[in-house]
């Protein structure tokens, strides 16, 4: 499959390392240009691309940036991407690092607010993942306590896709319903960070209250 990844912090470089030993074709982006990638990609084998060129024919794109970064994007990004590519939004609002952002104070969930910047649907996934879990903590399916990650998302094809990759990677799934409820996964919540088993993310992402924590508030 081929893969685009804009971001090469902790969660997308271990992505890029995951995905190309899995056989993916990556291309891999960061806000400094491909000539800053030059370790990573001789590393993995994944291809240093600009951001404008990341998702290029690409059936699943991967935006791993701060959220602060992302109405930076280049304009018409996803352009380029395969027909009904799948996005995924790793991202997550840290008021200290990312300044005030009003509608997410508000009540809006971050990744509607990150749809809403890039103009295309997003499926919110791993942004509640320790990068490391990426590379270290993946098993085959059917194992005993394999660990789960909350997937949310209203594009059912595409949620899907992104479900299976998840499953590829090593880690079961659960529905976090469509994107309106990925408040469910945000910082602060008891799925956030939860290395559990698919029983346990079910039952931390129903215990979930909507009243954003003083931690993550601006």
């Amino acid at each position: 499959m081929k893969i685009g990844i804009i971001g090469a912090g902790n969660i997308g470089g271990n992505l890029t390392r995951r995905l190309t030993a899995l056989g993916h074709e990556v291309s891999v982006a960061n806000s400094r240009g491909p000539q800053t990638l030059t370790a990573l990609a001789e590393e993995t084998g994944a291809k240093p691309v600009t951001a404008s060129e990341a998702a290029k024919g690409a059936q699943v794109v991967v935006v791993t940036v701060p959220l602060k970064a992302v109405p930076d994007l280049p304009t018409g990004f996803l352009d380029g991407a395969a027909e009904g590519a799948a996005v995924i939004d790793t991202g997550n609002y840290y008021p200290q690092r990312d300044g005030r952002i009003a509608a997410v104070e508000d009540g809006l969930p971050e990744s509607r607010w990150t749809e809403q910047q890039i103009g295309h649907p997003v499926i919110k996934a791993f942004n509640g993942t320790y990068a490391q879990d990426i590379l270290d903590r993946g098993r085959p399916q059917g194992t005993p306590g394999r660990q789960a990650l909350p997937v949310a998302g209203d594009d059912p094809a595409a949620k899907q896709a992104v479900r299976d990759l998840i499953d590829e990677l090593g880690f079961d799934t659960v529905d976090g319903g469509g994107l309106d409820d990925s408040w469910r996964q945000q910082p602060g919540t008891p799925v956030y960070g939860n290395r559990g088993d698919a029983d346990a993310i079910a039952k931390a992402l129903s215990e979930a209250s909507p009243e954003r924590s003083a931690e993550f508030r601006a």
